[in-house]
């Protein structure tokens, strides 16, 4: 397979990648309100937010598309594609409790509205929801995968916890938190499609190491988002990472090639959580080549999720799984 230029990716691109999967994309939305329904008002109502809070819902796509692409011609990839959606909702609903977030997309959080205590519990509903249609699908595989990857989830959760405010965090450490918390879903969405389709297991390897390598590559360019983007666009406040003590990759360059009164400051920020010298400490982190660094890392990243495509047949969802690695990545540039 030719591999797209790293700036190939346009919205006119993604445009196209949500024509192919929006058949699918519109029965998993259908699934995801029937199925997220309660006789629990609260529960309906924090569900109705969520809902209408958007957003690409990029890994039930990933899962459809990695189905298109395994030749798959059944009907279990759109409950699958649901389960992934309720696990990822369930952790950004407990993730806003813990970071204390008051705007995600542009919107305030259900924490912010109803409070940490509706958020964590209606959080848990979710993911009994998605154990529900687990079940459903009754395939010990399937289940096995999605248990493993939600367990590893809570580790990479409880290992960001321990890194909040240590200025020591390693570049190695950092990636450790995105795998757990970020990429192993994205692997299990496109692994599991493979193994719906029925591939030989070197091509389900192949799917699972585009969606861990895509993981990857999304989480590095969403953390690059808090030094290079507004408000507006980001959804959320420039900074917060940085004012909830998280040294991401970008901190974490720049204290490398930082100077002593920079690395000082930059450590401050980190462990104390302060945003009083934001714009100087942004700065800084400009200066020192941090932002260029963490932009070559994700786009090395989007590019071994390419490679990983060519193992798999040539199609029109293998072009949208490779226009999806260019995405995670050139939107944030």
């Amino acid at each position: 397979m030719t591999s797209m230029p790293a700036d190939a990716s346009r919205p006119a691109d993604f445009a196209r990648v949500r024509d192919l999967a929006a058949t699918d994309m519109q029965r998993v939305d259908a699934l995801i309100r029937h199925r997220l329904s309660s006789d629990v008002v609260l529960i309906n109502q924090i569900a109705d937010h969520i809902i209408a809070g958007g957003g690409k819902r990029l890994r039930p796509m990933l899962h459809t598309l990695a189905a298109g692409a395994a030749g798959y011609t059944g009907e279990q990839h759109v409950k699958l594609a649901a389960v992934i959606e309720f696990i990822h909702t369930s952790t950004l609903l407990h993730d806003d409790v813990v970071d204390e977030s008051d705007l995600r997309r542009g919107r305030k959080t259900a924490n912010a509205l109803w409070g940490n205590a509706a958020s964590v519990l209606v959080g848990d509903f979710l993911y009994s929801r998605s154990f529900q249609l687990m079940v459903e699908l009754d395939d010990m595989r399937i289940m096995r995968i999605l248990a493993d990857t939600t367990n590893t989830i809570a580790e990479g959760e409880v290992l960001q916890l321990l890194n909040i405010g240590n200025a020591d965090v390693s570049e190695a450490a950092y990636l450790a938190v995105i795998e757990r918390k970020t990429a192993v879903l994205f692997a299990a969405a496109t692994e599991l499609g493979g193994i719906l389709g029925g591939l030989p297991q070197v091509q389900v390897d192949a799917l699972r190491r585009y969606g861990m390598e895509l993981g990857y590559a999304f989480q590095i360019a969403d953390d690059l988002l808090d030094y290079v983007s507004s408000p507006e666009a980001l959804g959320k406040n420039i900074g917060d990472d940085l004012a909830e003590g998280k040294p991401t990759l970008p901190v974490i360059y720049a204290l490398e090639k930082a100077s002593p009164d920079q690395a000082q400051s930059l450590r401050h920020a980190i462990e104390h959580g302060g945003l009083d010298s934001l714009d100087r400490i942004i700065a800084s982190i400009r200066d020192s080549g941090a932002l260029e660094r963490t932009r070559e890392r994700a786009l090395a990243h989007a590019q071994a999720a390419r490679d990983a495509l060519a193992a798999l047949p040539a199609s029109d969802y293998r072009d949208a799984l490779a226009t999806l690695a260019d995405y995670s990545v050139q939107r944030t540039f």
